[in-house]
């Protein structure tokens, strides 16, 4: 009995779905067309419209082709198994089951197959257009000049060509199979494969198309296998602990892989042959695939496993070593290694040189700005108003000023719209009043101003008398237009519209002197013009905000400011970039600019130790301030691209830093070849804040804590490997210590000093220090320094000196606890690494900070530590008294009369320290009664007798260690000298 289609659907039923898809594909449109016009807009504004235009072809090319090209081999294969369907077919109770649904398919067969064909073309283009990136990469990429060490094919392949051949074999793979499951199931449903009946289950038909295409299968297996040979140099040694083959690979797996490739082409003929030509049965095909699965399973599997387990691992030493030494020549390359200059430093002396009091070139320029701790101090003393911020770390940059060079701590004033009151965070206010910051604040890092920064520039005005206690009385670093209006505190909806009409200002632009508001109209170039309807309407819907439509205060002058971060527009201007975590202003010819470091990365480079970019940069300063960098696994990085973006109208300009990366070529070609600026244009002014990135260099520093050892053998032992220590004042944290930016000159380094990124690390498992690391740029080049120190050092590590200076010594742990109350904390500075005189200097600030609301850290001490961190230490007023204090116990080593360990001068006889006098108490009583004070006058904001408290703190301060030094000697001297960090009339420096 011949059974009943299936009932069809209801006209209304038809309409109301076509309705709904209608209006769902509407909107969707909608907003995608809206994005998109948006979009070139702003990269029309930007001047980069190469970028848009590039991005978006290659997407629509490649969503085109292999979209279309897998629809059509789907659609092809599911038509052509009807067409060979059989004309008669034995009556069976299968068959009279499936005849309903030939009836359902017959009549609309075409269209079915369309569906299903545009379905899946529909998820392979989307697929395929994210694959723009290595397309590109594809077309334009080069040759790198360097051969990989086993088949001698240029590194421009696996960078540039194998990822894409890898992709293309996988769609060749996924059409393949969806073809085959497609085409079985037609086959089955018009007869063609039949599970029951007599006579065969296959018509001859069928069985050619099949079998074709499982043939086609085997032969993309067969490419496959040649493409792994090549994929193998980028996989994971498991023997040597490195990525590249090793032994077993190279004398094992490689060989593996050529014989079943041609094994594989082999079974393919085999599978055309027999199925169709000679014994017209899948008994032979049946046969050879599983000789085929065998022996991938046997070559493939079992012979390198037993290479590897009874061969390599008893002598692994010896046999993986040439396959070691690939590895580290390869990661070194990759990552930039191959020029770092390693120098012994035997950090033998352990007395302080009296050579320290006279230096210029490392004492002096020792930095006692925290630049993550004064952030709350730029904050409260120069913001002004409640909604401005410098963020929650500031920068590092190095200015000359009055034909001196020095390290300065920077940060922008910017607005923060989270800080707005309710009131002020109004549409209007928020989008049209309060668009822009106000100046670069800069505070030399190494000069203190009773325990507060000594600022040089960014005053929102002319400063009064009062004004300038710390602070200079004009600009030292003048910004012809210091208005911010592309920031890092900017959001993605903190857009800002601004242009007015006649004479009316209506921008809050800066408190004035006489306690007015100064306000100010947009005059830059940057922004999109919406004065217009249509442009109006269009960011409405953008950004879903009637008001564009409706508020008054826009006009045929309003332009609209989006993407306001600089690393995000950077970012959206270079997608094919990995952009550094730590952005930093800098004043270029009077304009406040962005800078931000551009990296190229590759995943395929041969042999090269690959690293998890999020892992390696990650740091206590990671998420503070700077930005988390995205788990994106590389085994090659270049520092190719500095980008700047104006704070005032958001110019992006990209420059080529790295001119010989075959990378970047690749990019810059992709989008027409002048997308990235030449190196030559560089405005030598600005280069002169360059600065070797921070991420870059964490990057290579834990690196080169394995791969700063060249011998194989060495190597695979692993007993000279480094670590990069924890935080020294929280090692139970797990936090890194972040490098620091220091203008200073270490050892056998010519021409004076220079800014360079440093970094302490020390022996794997052990704490006391193995070398420093440092970053720099030598006339425009990077240069990586590392000073190794002696295996059995004595030198303490950071984490070590911070403990020994704060635990073992009862003196300098005495003055914190008097620093220290349920009223105030006591917070840590950088700890600075300093080698100098054949030895070691540390430096560490300490901070006060007070528990009360809206209090920020004062400098009050500075901790010194020279030597192996134990013996000679000092908890100072200021850094020329600490280290007056060091060559004076320098001085008594010199005399036969050395401190003990502790740094603790015990008097003649060996006696342990006195007991407290009652002289002794009454001046502790003291100075807990002048830091009272100190946070009493704090807490009014009256600066007048903030100052007196601190100088009242500074004269108990005194008078206590006179009275320690009558109860006993402790080696403190009296403050005196520059960079004071106690109270004083006006900053010292």
């Amino acid at each position: 009995m011949r059974s009943s289609p299936l009932p069809r659907m209801s006209r209304r039923g038809r309409v109301t779905i076509g309705v709904l898809i209608g209006v769902f594909v509407l909107f969707t449109l909608l907003g995608w067309g809206v994005n998109a016009w948006t979009d070139w807009l702003w990269f029309d504004e930007v001047r980069y419209t190469q970028v848009f235009t590039g991005v978006l072809a290659t997407r629509l090319l490649l969503f085109l082709l292999v979209g279309l090209g897998m629809a059509l081999i789907i659609a092809g294969n599911l038509w052509l198994a009807y067409r060979l369907r059989p004309q008669l077919r034995p009556h069976s109770p299968e068959q009279a089951t499936l005849e309903r649904y030939r009836v359902l398919l017959s009549p609309r067969l075409g269209t079915w197959i369309a569906v299903v064909s545009a379905v899946i073309g529909l998820f392979a283009g989307l697929s395929a257009q994210s694959r723009w990136g290595q397309w590109l990469l594809f077309r334009n990429g080069g040759s790198f000049g360097v051969k990989d060490p086993e088949f001698g094919v240029d590194i421009g392949f696996y960078v540039f060509q194998l990822p894409f051949w890898r992709y293309l074999l996988g769609v060749g793979f996924t059409a393949v199979v969806l073809s085959l499951l497609g085409a079985l199931a037609v086959h089955y449903v018009f007869g063609g494969v039949r599970l029951q009946g007599v006579g065969d289950r296959m018509t001859n038909a069928a069985r050619a198309h099949l079998s074709t295409l499982v043939a086609v299968f085997v032969l993309l297996k067969a490419v496959a296998y040649v493409l792994d040979r090549r994929a193998m140099l980028l996989e994971y040694n498991e023997g040597a602990k490195l990525y590249g083959a090793g032994y077993a690979d190279v004398n094992a797996l490689l060989p593996a892989k050529e014989i079943l490739a041609y094994i594989s082409i082999v079974v393919a003929i085999v599978i055309i042959v027999f199925s169709n030509a000679v014994m017209r049965n899948l008994v032979w095909p049946g046969i050879a695939l599983a000789l085929l699965g065998v022996s991938a399973v046997a070559i493939g599997g079992i012979y390198p496993w037993a290479v590897q387990t009874f061969e390599v691992k008893p002598s692994a030493r010896d046999k993986e070593a040439p396959y070691i030494q690939r590895s580290i020549e390869a990661t070194r390359s990759a990552f930039g290694l191959t020029d770092t200059n390693i120098k012994s430093y035997a950090a033998s002396n352990l007395t302080p040189p009296a050579s320290l009091a006279t230096d210029t070139s490392v004492v002096q320029n020792a930095r006692l700005l925290d630049p993550q701790l004064v952030s709350e101090t730029y904050t409260q003393l120069q913001q002004v108003r409640g909604f401005y911020d410098f963020g929650p770390k500031l920068d590092i940059d190095r200015y000359t000023v009055g034909g001196k060079t020095a390290d300065y701590v920077v940060g922008v004033r910017e607005i923060n719209y989270g800080e707005l009151t309710p009131q002020q965070s109004n549409w209007i206010n928020r989008h049209t009043v309060y668009t822009h910051g106000y100046g670069l604040v800069a505070a030399p890092a190494n000069q203190i101003c009773n325990g507060l920064p000594y600022f040089v520039s960014g005053f929102l005005g002319e400063q009064s008398k009062e004004e300038q206690g710390c602070s200079s009385p004009t600009e030292q670093i003048p910004a012809q237009q210091p208005r911010i209006y592309y920031g890092e505190r900017m959001e993605s909806d903190d857009y800002a519209i601004v242009g007015q009409t006649g004479d009316r200002n209506v921008e809050f632009d800066r408190p004035t002197s006489t306690g007015g508001e100064q306000y100010y109209t947009y005059t830059g170039e940057g922004g999109v013009k919406i004065g217009s309807f249509g442009r109006r309407l269009l960011y409405a819907i953008k950004e879903q905000e009637s008001n564009f439509l409706l508020s008054e205060q826009l006009n045929q002058n309003s332009k609209l400011l989006y993407v306001r971060n600089p690393r995000d527009r950077v970012e959206k201007v270079a997608p094919f970039l990995t952009l550094d975590g730590d952005p930093y202003p800098a004043v270029v010819n009077g304009r406040v600019q962005w800078i931000v470091d551009g990296y190229t990365t590759a995943a395929t480079y041969p042999y090269a130790d690959r690293v998890n970019l999020q892992a390696e940069t990650a740091d206590e300063l990671t998420g503070r301030g700077t930005f988390q960098l995205a788990r994106e696994n590389v085994n090659y990085i270049r520092n190719s691209v500095k980008a700047t973006v104006d704070a005032y109208d958001g110019t992006v300009r990209l420059y080529a830093f790295d001119d010989t990366d075959p990378v970047l070529k690749a990019w810059n070609k992709a989008f027409g070849g002048d997308l990235v600026l030449p190196k030559a244009d560089i405005p030598p002014e600005l280069a002169a804040h360059f600065r070797y990135p921070s991420d870059l260099f964490k990057v290579q520093r834990n690196l080169l804590t394995r791969f700063h050892v060249t011998d194989p053998g060495d190597f695979y032992s692993g007993q000279d490997f480094w670590q990069v220590p924890n935080v020294p004042d929280a090692p139970d944290s797990g936090q890194k210590q972040p490098p620091y930016y220091l203008y200073t000159q270490f050892p056998g380094q010519d021409a004076g000093p220079r800014f360079q990124l440093t970094s302490a690390v020390t022996p794997n498992g052990r704490q006391n220090l193995a070398a420093l690391i440092s970053g720099s740029y030598v006339d425009g080049q990077p240069r990586l320094e590392v000073l190794d120190l002696p295996d059995q050092t004595r030198t303490a590590g950071p984490v070590q000196v911070h403990q020994q200076m704060i635990n073992t010594n009862s003196n300098i742990r005495q003055q914190l606890n008097l620093l220290q109350s349920n009223q105030a904390q006591v917070l840590y500075g950088n700890l600075l690494s300093l080698p100098f005189g054949n030895g070691m200097l540390y430096v560490e600030p300490v901070y006060v900070k007070s528990n009360q609301q809206d209090a920020y850290p004062l400098l009050q001490k500075v901790l010194l530590s020279y030597g192996d961190g134990g013996s000679y230490m000092v908890l100072a007023d200021n850094l020329p008294d600490g280290i007056k204090q060091l060559v004076e116990q320098g001085k008594r080593a010199a005399s036969g009369n050395p401190p003990p360990p502790g740094g603790e001068v015990t008097p003649p006889g060996g006696a342990g320290p006195p007991a407290v006098s009652g002289e002794l108490a009454q001046a502790a009583d003291r100075v807990q009664s002048a830091i009272g004070e100190v946070r009493a006058a704090q807490a009014s904001g009256d600066f007048e007798r903030y100052g007196r408290a601190l100088k009242a703190l500074d004269e108990a301060m005194t008078a206590f260690q006179d009275a320690q030094a009558a109860a006993g000697p402790s080696g403190s001297g009296s403050p005196s000298g520059p960079q004071s960090a106690s109270p004083s009339p006006s900053p010292n420096g």
